[in-house]
């Protein structure tokens, strides 16, 4: 009987540790398909209130992205590239955009590598060769890095800080930054070894340290995606100068209202 009973506790052990090995497969095969999002959008009905221009900006590996771009004057204002986060298409963004319209500011936004219609996968790397191919296109236009500030929302905060390591760019705006992906899963996934698992770590808090120009992390209390430690850590080590915009009740989209467009609007004047 002894033997019975412990023949099933060594079937059960089996069966968890087989479980969790199918669940660590799957979850590093689809990994990918949890971390890019996409078709998932959370704003409809927005009108633009600002004037762009579609453009195509294509790849070194031959991807053409969509990217809006607003030329207020490239000559006498900065312009801010903008790389949005995992999930949705640009009309998700446009209530923050509109906002740019009252700013002395041209702005351009693009998509993703397998968002807004565009072909491709996303992925770390792809990601960054989309970011970079941005920058070149706008440099193609005779804009320098002194003249672009650099704004990362969400996951767009890891392409947003590669691209910034060891360059002169006016400035660069983080909202709602991660420390590394590698963290942020965990706060997912804490018993799964995500260390070992992920593909596209993006890892923030290592490249702020090789970021010398002016900073500006706008980061909630409430987020619950991206926790406001990280958004705080990624300001505490970043280097001078450096700026903040912390507040205690915006969850991980934050809330673009007068206190918020004031403080960025601040930023934004103090690089010219």
């Amino acid at each position: 009987m002894k033997i019975s009973r412990r023949n099933f506790l060594v079937e059960i052990v089996i069966g968890i540790i087989v479980i969790y090995i199918g669940v660590l497969i799957a979850l590093f095969i689809f990994q990918r398909n949890l971390m890019y999002h996409p078709n998932e959008n959370n704003y409809f009905g927005d009108k633009l209130e600002v004037e762009i221009e579609n453009v195509k900006i294509t790849t070194s590996d031959n991807i053409n992205l969509l990217g809006w771009f607003h030329n207020k004057d490239l000559n006498k204002f900065k312009t801010i590239v903008y790389f949005h986060g995992n999930a949705g298409r640009l009309d998700n963004r446009i209530y923050k955009l509109n906002y740019f319209k009252n700013m002395d500011v041209n702005f351009l936004i693009i998509a993703w590598r397998g968002f807004s219609g565009n072909k491709g996968k996303p992925s770390e790397e792809g990601l960054y060769e989309d970011g970079k191919s941005t920058i070149e296109w706008l440099k193609n236009l005779g804009v320098t890095e002194k003249d672009i500030i650099l704004y990362g929302e969400s996951l767009g905060t890891g392409i947003a800080t590669e691209i910034a390591q060891n360059n002169e760019f006016a400035g660069l705006i983080l909202e709602t930054p991660f420390t590394s992906m590698t963290e942020a899963a965990k706060n997912f996934y804490p018993y799964i070894p995500v260390g070992l698992l992920l593909k596209d770590k993006y890892q923030n808090d290592k490249k702020i340290k090789n970021i010398n120009i002016p900073l500006f992390v706008m980061h909630g209390e409430s987020d619950q995606i991206v926790p406001f430690w990280m958004g705080k850590k990624i300001y505490e080590i970043a280097n001078q100068p450096k700026y903040s915009y912390f507040t205690k009740y915006d969850d991980h989209m934050m809330e673009f209202d007068e206190n918020l467009v004031l403080a960025l609007n601040a930023f934004i004047k103090s690089l010219n």
